[in-house]
């Protein structure tokens, strides 16, 4: 309920391109300054703390920062402005990206780097693997 109001307030008050199957947390923090230039492409997932930039003003830069489709930007990373992220793509937690990321790609680190290429993503960047990984370790964990 709450994400459904915030969401209605950043696409519609603050004019954010905000795909109506996109989800974040609620700490994840969109550029307000040039609100704009936010777009977050469908099925794609933003962690809390993650900040998605879209100005500099030390730089006078206000431009459009792009997340693709099938995305997930991990825990307080950072992207920064004019980046471009492919779709099926994964940013790691703590990540600071500075450049484009190509889709299908994991990107990790400061400045953030290319980890693993070629990867399948479900939505909200989900591993394609990552049911079987869970049902393994519930298991041999005794969580079940």
């Amino acid at each position: 309920m709450i994400i459904t109001v915030v969401r209605l307030i950043y696409v519609r008050l603050f004019k954010m391109d905000l795909h109506p199957t996109c989800n974040f947390s609620l700490s994840a923090k969109f550029d307000k300054t040039n609100p704009r230039g936010v777009h977050v492409g469908e099925y794609s997932y933003v962690a809390f703390d993650a900040a998605i930039l879209t100005h500099d003003l030390t730089r006078g830069l206000r431009v459009h920062t792009r997340i693709g489709k099938n995305c997930f930007v991990g825990a307080r990373s950072i992207v920064l402005p004019g980046v471009l992220v492919g779709d099926g793509s994964i940013i790691g937690a703590g990540s600071v990206v500075v450049r484009d990321v190509p889709a299908h790609c994991i990107v990790a680190g400061n400045p953030a780097k290319v980890v693993r290429e070629g990867i399948a993503t479900g939505r909200y960047g989900r591993l394609s693997d990552a049911d079987e990984t869970q049902t393994r370790q519930s298991r041999e964990n005794n969580l079940d």
